[in-house]
């Protein structure tokens, strides 16, 4: 037998029903609503807060490991200042100086990269090449990398066996070539003792490739590259039959076009693993000052007496 309801429980017929239940619930919804436009007005309160110049909630720090205590969170902006100040001085009392931490160098070459594409280098010529080593006997192998720049010798041999004065040293110490004396007779080439220094025979990498087909950029298409302007030494010059650098000998420079604006060298800022440093060795606060000082410091040669700029960290 169904269950009925109580006789005194049901409601009269025409009587509202018990509204009991719907006030419970609008009691509640008015509750919980005035809770959240409290939040809402203490979010708005502590934001406006903050923008009148309120100390700011705590942020969360990076976990990752600290940077190596040099004053400066990136060691890049710490060089990028170095570079700065010692613009500040005559260009006599400048010591460029560049050094290379075989530590940290992964054979990216990512610094020889950079550098072709910054001063618009041909088909075989390299400023800053990476050698690379093999180590170990099988199974215990390893691989070694020296990127070599040339070395801005403080007595160099490449100098004085130029029948022409095209390549001298200048007052900050960078060893320079003068493309328009240049006659291309490479006698520097056989004295450099470190192998810093190419001919330019006016290859480009678009010889040999068609001058256009379907779906093809073509010959005429990527000559734009190898016609770009190079700035090197400060100069705008264009490959432009066998005008210069054509016929010339080449080397790098530190990159002295970015280095007189304000600028590291490109071989600097593209390395991956911060392994390369560069600053005036005469700032005895500069971050390449330091790093040089270290016991653990080489450079390549220096029984020559060729009094190289360019320190490698062992």
């Amino acid at each position: 037998m169904a269950w009925r309801r109580p006789a005194d429980q049901i409601a009269p017929a025409g009587d509202p029903p018990d509204d009991r239940a719907a006030t419970s619930r609008r009691a509640f919804l008015k509750t919980l609503g005035a809770g959240a436009a409290t939040m809402l007005a203490l979010d708005v309160l502590e934001t406006t807060t903050a923008v009148a110049g309120q100390a700011p909630a705590p942020v969360v720090t990076d976990p990752s490991p600290p940077l190596p205590d040099v004053g400066d969170p990136d060691l890049l902006l710490r060089m990028q200042a170095d570079l700065r100040r010692a613009l500040a001085k005559p260009a006599h009392l400048r010591r460029w100086v560049m050094a290379i931490d075989l530590r940290r160098c992964i054979g990216c070459h990512a610094c020889t990269i950079a550098c072709v594409a910054e001063n618009k280098l041909p088909p075989g010529i390299v400023y800053r090449p990476v050698l690379e080593e093999e180590i170990g006997t099988y199974p215990n192998v390893s691989r070694r990398f020296l990127p070599r720049p040339c070395m801005q010798c403080e007595n160099p041999p490449c100098v004085p066996v130029c029948p022409v004065g095209a390549t001298y040293r200048r007052a900050d110490g960078i060893v320079a070539m003068n493309y328009d004396q240049c006659i291309g007779c490479r006698y520097c080439v056989t004295a450099c003792p470190y192998g810093a220094r190419t001919f330019d025979f006016g290859h480009t990498y678009t010889e040999g490739t068609a001058a256009a087909a379907p779906a093809v950029l073509g010959r005429s298409g990527a000559e734009g590259y190898e016609r770009a302007t190079a700035h090197e030494y400060k100069q705008r010059r264009e490959r432009r039959g066998e005008a210069s650098p054509v016929g010339n000998v080449r080397k790098c420079h530190f990159c002295i076009h970015r280095i007189e604006a304000g600028m590291l060298p490109a071989c600097v800022t593209t390395c991956v693993g911060r392994a390369t440093y560069f600053g005036d060795a005469g700032d005895p606060d500069s971050l390449v000052a330091h790093v040089i000082s270290r016991p653990n410091t080489m450079r390549l040669k220096e029984d020559l007496g060729t009094r190289p700029r360019v320190y490698y960290l062992l």
